[in-house]
């Protein structure tokens, strides 16, 4: 394949790119190619996703004002407690939240409503969700212009080292194994390139599957620290890949199990199931709920995946959609070649989402 990766200045013109035909293939938010299908944010634009580049890898952080508040109400920065953090972080001040996000259309949007939106204390008007880009989220907490933010690494870690932020809490920890990133195209594009669309699928799968080996990791820091991609020092990159956050300038590292995943547990895989889900908590943004659930399913694409992988001996799910939050451990799932273990993907609070009965139940 003859590639060429070209830098986007924002979200939105990423996707618009994508739509009208300037680029053919995007590393989105997995939330995008949903709400682009449903027409969110814009006209309807079928946008197809290929296949999950990277599972997790979010943390949310707090400026060091309202971490000190929080700490006089009694909290305790454990980086694996959403109940206590919530409560902590919605009593601490009078005011709103301000809490800063990637885009309306994100994973870290739809966690940071569904994790604050379970206290007890929650009411909308407690917070105020603001549009910041990644690498100006530390920036706009060290000058007050948001609280709080959930952000993918490392701008988490940078925001540590270069602006007084707290980690509080990893995405993970709110769900389990929930898709950050993935490779998307326009769906006119993928039903006229189906083969080219094949092949990259199986160049990015064969480099996460490399970038899931932990003696590859000081490799990828390196081609991550060079100018052309992140141009940030080692220290703020290599967080993101072994697990080990720092939490706060002066303190060491905590390891996190699972932080961030690009391969293992099928990570790379379309699930169905996760579109439903995404679909379902884009509510806030006008979706119409089971019917635009049905219509965001379409556009994660397990059938070209299993066609992209099939002849490399991929051991494959047989199935397209699962049950979300229902599996606290691993898991051996139905497969091609009956081998596959899927990981935890539980919720915090106990969800299970099963989309074939249209239910949202409680643990």
């Amino acid at each position: 394949m003859d590639l060429t990766l070209v830098q986007q200045p924002s979200w939105s013109a990423l996707r618009d790119r994508l739509a009208f035909g300037q680029i053919d293939f995007a590393h989105m938010l997995s939330p995008m190619p949903v709400a682009a299908t449903l027409g969110l944010g814009g006209a309807p634009m079928p946008i197809d996703t290929l296949m999950v580049l990277s599972v997790n890898g979010t943390v949310i952080g707090v400026s060091d004002a309202l971490a000190q508040l929080m700490a006089a109400g009694g909290w305790r920065n454990r980086f694996d407690s959403p109940e206590s953090t919530s409560a902590a972080v919605l009593s601490a001040q009078p005011r709103p939240v301000r809490i800063g996000v990637p885009f309306a259309f994100s994973m870290h949007r739809l966690l940071v409503e569904y994790w604050l939106s379970q206290d007890p204390g929650f009411t909308p008007d407690k917070i105020d969700l603001v549009t910041v880009p990644p690498p100006q989220m530390g920036a706009a907490l060290d000058e007050g212009r948001i609280d709080m933010f959930c952000v993918g690494e490392p701008w988490g870690s940078v925001a540590v080292q270069q602006c007084g932020a707290t980690l509080v809490l990893p995405g993970a920890a709110i769900w389990s194994f929930a898709p950050e990133k993935v490779l998307g195209a326009h769906h006119d594009w993928v039903s006229q390139h189906p083969e080219t669309c094949c092949a990259m699928v199986r160049a990015v799968y064969k480099a996460a599957q490399w970038l899931e080996q932990p003696h590859n990791i000081p490799l990828a820091v390196e081609i991550l620290a060079q100018s052309a991609h992140l141009d940030l020092p080692d220290q703020a990159i290599e967080p993101a890949l072994t697990g080990r956050m720092t939490l706060r300038v002066g303190q060491g590292p905590v390891p996190v199990d699972r932080f961030m995943a690009f391969h293992d547990g099928a990570a790379n895989f379309p699930w169905q199931s996760q579109a439903r889900w995404i679909a379902q908590h884009l509510s806030g943004a006008g979706n119409t709920g089971a019917a635009a659930a049905a219509v965001a399913a379409q556009c994660f694409r397990p059938d070209l995946y299993r066609a992209a992988l099939a002849p490399m001996g991929v051991d494959l799910p047989e199935v397209s959609s699962k049950v979300e939050g229902a599996m606290r451990h691993v898991t051996p799932v139905a497969s091609t070649r009956g081998a596959l273990i899927l990981g935890p993907d539980t919720f915090f609070d106990g969800a299970v989402f099963d989309f074939d009965t249209e239910t949202a139940l409680k643990n």
